[in-house]
C-alpha cells in the first residue's frame, strides 16, 4: 500500500487537509477544479452559504462524471458491435449539414 500524503488545499477560503495516496500535485489539481466549479456557482448568486455552493458544485461534477461514464459505455457498446464511433467533430459536422439542408429545403422550392 502506498504512503498517504497530507496535502493542504483551500476551497472557498477554507483550508482543508487531505490525506491521500495520490500525488500532492494531483490533489491540488482536484481541489482547484472544485474551487473553479464552486466559484462559477457562487458567481451566479454571490454570498450563498459555502456548504450549499460546495454541494451544488459536487452535483455538477457528479453530473459531468455520469455523462462521461455513459458516453464511454455507449462507445464501448459501439466498439463491441463493430459500429464506428463518431468523433465530436464528426457529430458537429453532421449537425451543421443537417441544419444547412433544412435551411436550403425551406428556401428552395421543390421541383
Amino acid at each position: 500500500m502506498a504512503d498517504k500524503h497530507r496535502v493542504e488545499v483551500d476551497i472557498l477560503g477554507k483550508k482543508y487537509t487531505i490525506r491521500s495516496e495520490a500525488e500532492p500535485e494531483y490533489v491540488r489539481e482536484l481541489a482547484a477544479y472544485v474551487e473553479t466549479r464552486a466559484r462559477e456557482i457562487d458567481g451566479a448568486s454571490p454570498g450563498q452559504d459555502p456548504a450549499k455552493v460546495l454541494a451544488l458544485a459536487a452535483l455538477y461534477i457528479a453530473d459531468e462524471m455520469f455523462r462521461l461514464r455513459d458516453e464511454r459505455a455507449e462507445g464501448d457498446k459501439k466498439r463491441a458491435t463493430g459500429e464506428k464511433e463518431r468523433t465530436a467533430a464528426e457529430k458537429d459536422a453532421i449537425a451543421r449539414l443537417s441544419a444547412l439542408r433544412q435551411l436550403l429545403d425551406s428556401v428552395v422550392p421543390e421541383k
